[in-house]
This record gives C-alpha cells, structure tokens and sequence, in this order.
C-alpha cells in the first residue's frame, strides 16, 4: 500500500467514524462514551476481520488500527465534556493522539517516496560523488541473521570468513534512481590486494521498507575487470533495502545497503 493510498483509507475510516459517532449521538441519543464504546467495537468487529483476510502487511494494519481506537477514544473523551465547560486535561490528551497520528503519516509517507517537498527544501543537500556509484552502502551483515537464531554461529563464521577474504565491493547506481525508469547498478569486486575478481555470480534483492510484497530479485551480468552491471526499474519511490550476494566457488561474500529512489516530478 502506497502512502497516498494509506492516507485515504485512513481518511475514509476517520469520516466513517465520525458519521458514526454523530448517527449514534444525535439520532439514537447515545452518550458521549457509549458511542465510542460502539465505535471501538465496530472496528474491532469489521476493520479487522477484513485486514486478516486482505492482509495489508503488520505495520499498515497497526496504524489503522491504532489511528481507528484512537479516535474513538478522543471522540469519547469530548462528547463527555459537551455542555460541562472547558478543562484543559481532555483537551491535552487529544492533542497529544492528534500528534501522534500526524507524525505516523509523516513517517510512513517519508519511508514511501523519500524526503521531497519542503523537507527536501530545508535540509542540506547531498554531496554528488564522482564516478560509477553516487552513494555508499556500508556493512557486512547478513539481512535475516536474527531471525536463524539456530544458524547463529554459521553466520559468525561467515562474517568472519568474509574478513579473512578482504574482497572490495563498490556497488551504486550511475545516476540517481527514478521510478519507472530503467537505470544501470553498478557493483565492482576487487581482492585485498586490488586485483579483479572475475567469473563471479551476483545476484541480489531490493526490500522494500513498508510493503514485503514489493520485494524483487536481480541479477548482474560480467562486463569485465571485476565490474558487473544489470538495468534495474525500480517500480516506487522512497528507502528500498538491499541484500546483495557475491559468489565465486566456495566462497560467499554478502552484503546489506540502503538506496532511495526518487519520484518523478
């Protein structure tokens, strides 16, 4: 689910609630609480039996769900203050869920398209490199590792293994990444002692960082001197992770990165 399409369900749910909560206020003379207690319960029993059979993914569902009882909860909280005056405690408390609904949007639409807009306006601009690759992906780790607690100490050995080996991996894009455009990635493998490694076999998947279901896999081809390249569309804007193997005989050397794609204007 894309940000735009999150925040209008979110939307969609929010007026839906608040039809609600004015339906069973004003037309079946519901208290301020009981209302919320029927709108908590509505969510409870439609919202998600629905996102379990169309499984949105864990993160989409917790804002959802958060966001939904949420405001049921605020909407309690102000129908039983009507007509006993101002206190600031009720008024506090809804600002602060207020806020926090705000920031997870922020948050989501950021890890969906990037920082553009006036965020991109306010914050220093990245310093162009030159050359093949315009970002760097540090870190050797191996990108499932904590969840094969039973592998642990394999995976140890490999990292230790990799140490040993020394191999230089440079991996970028040519140019900067837009969506729906193809675009050359770019890795080199060198030894320690900066000779190439040729006849090598790389492969690697670009995760993505709100939806597992847009994850894709992709191979590189040799084009000599220990550079191997492969033209990549990448479909969404936004922070893509990258799990990326490198494979010669017996030895496996693997990497995790983090690129951004940028939308287009």
């Amino acid at each position: 689910m894309g940000a735009g399409e999150l925040i209008q369900s979110i939307g969609l749910g929010v007026v839906a609630e608040l039809l609600v909560y004015l339906a069973a206020t004003r037309l079946f003379r519901f208290s301020g609480k009981a209302a919320a207690m029927v709108l908590a319960l509505l969510v409870l029993l439609f919202y998600v039996p629905w996102a379990i059979i169309h499984w949105p993914g864990p993160d989409v569902f917790a804002i959802h769900l958060a966001i939904y009882l949420t405001l049921a909860y605020a909407l309690g909280m102000v129908g039983s203050r009507v007509g006993k005056g101002f206190h600031w405690a009720p008024a506090l408390i809804v600002t602060f869920f207020v806020g926090v609904i705000a920031l997870n949007i922020v948050f989501v639409t950021v890890a969906e398209r990037g920082i553009t807009g006036i965020f991109a306006e306010l914050l220093p601009k990245p310093r162009e490199s030159e050359g093949v690759a315009d970002s760097e992906f540090p870190g050797v780790v191996s990108h499932d590792f904590q969840e094969k607690e039973a592998l642990y100490n394999q995976y140890l050995q490999q990292v230790e293994a990799q140490r040993r080996r020394g191999w230089r991996v440079k991996k970028g894009w040519r140019h900067k990444p837009l969506v729906g455009r193809p675009e050359t990635f770019i890795v080199t493998v060198h030894d320690r002692e900066g000779r190439p490694i040729t006849g090598a076999e790389i492969h690697g998947r670009f995760l993505r960082t709100s939806n597992s279901r847009d994850d894709f896999d992709f191979r590189l081809s040799e084009v000599g001197g220990g550079e191997y390249r492969a033209q990549i569309t990448m479909p969404l804007p936004g922070l893509w992770r990258l799990v990326l193997e490198v494979r010669k005989g017996e030895a496996r050397h693997e990497i995790r990165a983090t690129t951004s794609v940028l939308p287009v204007e």
